[in-house]
C-alpha cells in the first residue's frame, strides 16, 4: 500500500556504494536527489488511475543484516528496499514479504510485494531494475519485478518456502569463494544417520520445539521436504513446508548434527514433535549456512482462494 511521504526523510542505506559517493566538499544525495533516479527535476507525484500490484523477486547476502523485518537502530533488509524503492519511485511503500528471514540469512529467492499508482508503474517499469541497482547497496538485488494480479499476496497466497542450508566438515573450512553461504563445521557427520532422521520428520506436526514462540502464532507446519546429501566434503540440507516459523529450519538442522555428530539416535528429533514448547535441548545452526531458495505459488485463478485458506488457518484457535 502506499502512504504519503514523509515531511523528512529517512536514514541513507548504508553501507553506501562507492560509486555514489559524493565528491568532498559537495552534500550527500538524499532520496530527494534526483541524480539518483530520474533526468528530470520534476518530483513524481501520485497520478491517481488505480494501484498495480507489483511482485519483486529479490536477492541479499544476510551478514550485515538485522533479519528482514524492520527494526528500530538496526540495518535490515526491509529498510533497505523500502528506501531505495522511495528514492525511485518518489514515494514511500509498504512491503509484504514471502518469509521473514532471520538476522544473518540470506536470500536468492525472496518475494515481495507493493502496491503503486498505474501511472508510477508505467513510468517506472521499463528502467525500474537498473535504477535499483544505481540505489540499492551492494548486499542487496532486485532480480525481477512483474504486475501481478490483485489477489495475490506474497505471504498468504505461497504454497511453498524452499531452504537450502550448507556446511562443510572439510579441515580447511568453507571453500573461499562460498564463505559467505557456506557454514563450517568441525566434526565429521554421519549423513545416512541424518537422512533417516529427516525422514520422520515429514509431515504435518506441531513443530513447537523447533520454533522460537511468537504470542498469537501457531506452530503446526506442513513439513515437505527435508532432505541431507554430500557432495565431498558439502553437506547440504533441504528443507521445504508450506511455513517455516521462528528459527525452525535452523533448529531442525541443529537436531539433525546432532544426530550426525553421533551425540543423539535418529529417532531423537522426531521424539521432540510431542513437546508443546520450544525444547532448550535443540541447537540452533549458525545463520550464515542458511539461504532462502524460491517460494511457490498457485495459478493467478486460485491465489484468492489460497489466501483465504492461509488466513484462516492462522486464525484458527485451535491451531494457534
Amino acid at each position: 500500500m502506499l502512504r504519503p511521504p514523509r515531511s523528512t526523510p529517512r536514514r541513507t542505506a548504508t553501507p553506501p556504494r562507492p560509486a555514489r559517493t559524493p565528491p568532498a566538499g559537495s552534500p550527500s544525495p538524499t532520496r530527494s536527489d534526483p541524480s539518483l533516479t530520474s533526468t528530470t527535476d520534476e518530483p513524481a507525484t501520485d497520478p491517481g488511475g488505480g494501484l498495480v500490484r507489483v511482485r519483486l523477486g529479490v536477492s541479499y547476502d544476510g551478514a550485515a543484516f538485522h533479519g528482514w523485518a524492520r527494526q528500530p537502530a538496526q540495518r535490515t533488509v526491509q529498510e533497505e528496499l523500502e528506501l531505495g524503492l522511495a528514492t525511485v519511485l518518489r514515494h514511500d511503500v509498504d512491503l509484504t514479504v514471502a518469509g521473514r528471514t532471520d538476522a544473518g540469512v540470506h536470500a536468492t529467492g525472496q518475494v515481495v510485494h507493493l502496491d503503486v499508482p498505474a501511472a508510477l508503474w508505467a513510468q517506472h517499469e521499463a528502467k525500474l531494475l537498473r535504477r535499483l541497482r544505481g540505489v540499492l547497496p551492494p548486499d542487496v538485488a532486485v532480480t525481477s519485478a512483474t504486475a501481478v494480479p490483485s489477489d495475490f499476496d506474497a505471504r498468504f497466497a505461497a504454497l511453498g518456502r524452499h531452504y537450502v542450508y550448507r556446511l562443510t566438515d572439510a579441515v580447511s573450512g568453507p571453500p573461499p569463494l562460498r564463505r559467505a553461504d557456506t557454514a563450517a563445521w568441525a566434526r565429521s557427520l554421519d549423513v545416512p544417520a541424518m537422512r533417516v532422521a529427516a525422514a520422520l520428520l515429514l509431515g504435518q506436526h506441531d513443530f513447537a520445539a523447533f520454533c522460537r514462540r511468537r504470542e498469537g502464532a501457531t506452530t503446526i507446519r506442513v513439513l515437505l521436504e527435508l532432505d541431507v546429501q554430500r557432495d565431498g566434503d558439502l553437506v547440504t540440507v533441504a528443507a521445504s513446508a508450506d511455513a517455516f516459523c521462528h528459527s525452525m529450519v535452523r533448529s531442525l538442522v541443529g537436531a539433525l548434527l546432532a544426530v550426525g555428530e553421533g551425540r543423539r539416535e535418529p529417532g531423537w528429533p522426531a521424539s521432540l514433535l510431542s513437546r508443546t514448547t520450544r525444547a532448550d535441548d535443540v541447537p540452533v545452526a549458525p545463520a550464515g549456512g542458511l539461504t532462502l531458495v524460491a517460494v511457490d505459488y498457485p495459478p493467478d485463478d486460485q491465489l484468492a482462494a489460497r489466501t483465504r485458506t492461509t488466513r484462516a488457518r492462522r486464525d484458527d484457535p485451535l491451531l494457534s
